[in-house]
């Protein structure tokens, strides 16, 4: 159920909530059948890397790992937790002009859960070495990336449904998968990640869903945001996967799963079963069933417009960072203020060992 006011269509066996189960099941069993310790004091570690990766065993932060793989993790899941911060603006935008009581406190909720995402990812980072501090600094500083998707402005209320539908909708179909991924922290942290997306998903729907059976004005307004949203939420698979540079070694490494368009057509196979519920329009003259490949033929989204956005020159990008940037000096007093408290603590346990 979608809400007490709202059935949601039932999800076929073995959906995507099915897949976080069953990569949650396969994680506890990894570790109660545990593997072979650590490598002999002549062994090749690369060959013991291999062996662990190909066994379907999960990497912990004490293991020997290649450089590049620390750091394609160190990329992964910042740019993850950079986004999962700064998706918070185009939402929160809309905290104090929800349309009723009821819908602001779900929204509270769904922004307050961004922050203990990207909170939960930077320490999963932590793991590999690096300070969260690091983290945030390379952000600030434009050395790092945050998702393309949250330069775009939110116009009305309707895209805060269009949000939740699409771009949560696409971030789950890309996410489910690193439940699976070669890195232990990783794929622990995108269980519960992944469960609460999920109800973030369902959230957009039924706005959605409310509006297009609304009156012509608020159908009207639904299917405007579907419109600007649909692209750009298809452009958050990354380039195609002859342009990817890390897709190949990542997947190597079992730290993502599935191809950029492996997933963008799962994502958009899914799409049009529950536009034709909501009774929406998928903005593709070109969308239709190809029933030798069994599944949909689509169009591509704006490739070049994508790299637009990566570099800096999206509609919102300036302001995003200018919010973040004043966000992060406003905080100041309050890391200082938790330093000091964790020194004075230190302090009074090293009194009393004494």
């Amino acid at each position: 159920m979608y809400g007490n006011d709202f059935s949601a269509p039932d999800e076929a066996p073995g959906g995507l909530l099915g897949e976080v189960e069953a990569a949650e099941a396969e994680l506890r069993a990894a570790a109660a059948r545990g593997r072979r310790g650590g490598p002999a004091p002549d062994e090749d570690l690369a060959a013991y890397f291999a062996e662990v990766v190909d066994a379907e065993q999960k990497v912990e932060p004490r293991d020997w790992m290649p450089e590049a793989y620390r750091r394609t993790l160190i990329r992964q899941i910042a740019q993850h937790a950079h986004s999962e911060i700064i998706g918070m603006q185009p939402e929160g935008n809309w905290i104090s002009r929800a349309p009723s009581l009821k819908r602001k406190a779900i929204l509270l909720a769904k922004v307050q859960d961004e922050a203990g995402h990207g909170l939960y990812l930077y320490a999963a980072a932590e793991t590999l070495g690096i300070s969260r501090d690091e983290l945030v600094q390379m952000l600030l500083d434009g050395r790092q990336k945050y998702s393309s998707i949250f330069n775009y402005p939110t116009l009305s209320w309707a895209d805060v449904g269009a949000i939740g539908w699409l771009v949560d909708g696409a971030a789950i179909v890309n996410q489910v998968p690193l439940c699976r991924c070669s890195y232990g922290p990783y794929a622990r942290a995108m269980i519960r990640v992944c469960k609460e997306e999920s109800f973030h998903q369902r959230q957009g729907y039924e706005i959605l869903h409310t509006l297009a059976h609304g009156t012509p004005a608020q159908r009207e307004m639904a299917q405007d945001a579907v419109n600007r949203w649909w692209y750009p939420s298809l452009a958050m698979f990354g380039p195609p996967d002859a342009n990817s540079p890390h897709s190949a070694q990542s997947m190597a490494w079992k730290i993502k799963r599935f191809s950029n368009d492996d997933l963008r057509q799962r994502f958009v196979d899914m799409c049009v079963q529950q536009a034709e519920i909501l009774g929406l329009r998928i903005p593709d003259d070109d969308l239709r069933w190809n029933d030798e490949r069994q599944a949909y033929d689509y169009t591509q989204p704006d490739y070049d417009e994508l790299m637009r956005v990566i570099s800096g020159d999206g509609p919102c990008n300036r302001e995003r960072m200018a919010h973040r940037r004043a966000a992060h000096a406003d905080g100041a007093w309050v890391r200082e203020a938790a330093a000091a408290y964790a020194a004075k603590r230190a302090g009074q346990k090293e009194t009393v060992a004494a």
